[in-house]
């Protein structure tokens, strides 16, 4: 089952649903990550895609959690064409499991604030933040949405991690009632959502993102709009790590080239890039040309 996000509307209400359990994978790959950490990240990228699949091409968003539990920030970029990045301060962070036997990620990530980056091109970014409220990320996005952007939401999330530290399923779904939502509406919408069952027990069991919504809203006539396929992807390159080395002082390129080597690491990605003493006397070269 491949990784896509299904977008759908009913009257009164518009439906998002994601599988993500490859491009998770992925990150998880990169990044090292112990199953807490895993789930923590798994679910603020699949948030981020959610929110991401409202905005316009080319257009992008990043999420971030600041909180001050022992995994520090989370943080997820992603565009309505369906590319996605992210990382975690301390990834090898892990809880003992809470007294339900889930993952703890509320006590990993703490207490803070979640904050919401859209990027439009169009002038400054715009941001919009909330409290964490529970730190289990699905509930942080819920109340986020309801408090920064007055858009009464539901958030979905769930990562299951296999004891071979790989996400078995993960995806999500992100619920919004439009202007024309009545009470009869918002009433069968809030009795559908106490009767959903988790939405990493729906994946583990073959169930894909267009199933996701026809479980969920069961009861309603759905038009199913657009499928967009999913993937972990970075924005880095050798080209935008030389910028970077572009922007350092003179002092400190001097130091790297006395070092002799340097290596960069992307810290959404993991992918390491190496420069030798030549290429770093090249890059001093150009920088202070144009100082």
């Amino acid at each position: 089952m491949s990784d896509t996000l299904v977008k759908a509307i009913t009257k009164g209400v518009r439906i998002y649903a994601a599988v993500t359990t490859d491009l998770v994978n992925e990150a998880i790959r990169r990044h090292d990550c112990s199953p807490t950490a895993a789930a923590a990240l798994g679910r603020t990228m699949t948030g981020a895609l959610l929110m991401a699949a409202n905005l316009k091409n080319k257009e992008a968003l990043t999420v971030s959690f600041q909180g001050n539990g022992p995994l520090g920030y989370i943080t997820a970029d992603a565009t309505p064409e369906g590319y996605v990045r992210g990382y975690v301060g301390n990834p090898h962070v892990d809880l003992p499991l809470k007294e339900n036997g889930k993952l703890d990620v509320g006590g990993a990530v703490g207490q803070g604030m979640v904050q919401v980056t859209r990027f439009t091109g169009l002038g400054d970014p715009m941001r919009g933040s909330s409290e964490i409220v529970s730190g289990e990320i699905a509930e942080d996005l819920t109340n986020y949405l309801f408090v920064s952007e007055q858009t009464a939401s539901s958030v979905g999330l769930g990562v299951l991690v296999g004891t071979d530290r790989r996400a078995m399923a993960s995806g999500g779904f992100i619920l919004q009632m439009m202007p024309d939502a009545d009470e009869e509406i918002i009433t069968r919408v809030e009795d559908a959502l106490k009767k959903v069952r988790p939405v990493s027990s729906m994946i583990a069991d073959g169930v894909d993102a267009k199933g996701i919504i026809a479980e969920l809203m069961a009861d309603f006539d759905v038009d199913y709009l657009t499928t967009t396929e999913l993937a972990f992807k970075c924005k880095c390159s050798r080209e935008r790590i030389e910028d970077v080395l572009l922007s350092l002082s003179h002092k400190d390129m001097e130091q790297l080239v006395q070092d002799g080597h340097a290596e960069v690491c992307c810290q959404f990605c993991g992918e390491k890039y190496q420069f030798e003493k030549d290429e770093l006397e090249h890059l001093m070269k150009l920088a202070d040309g144009v100082r």
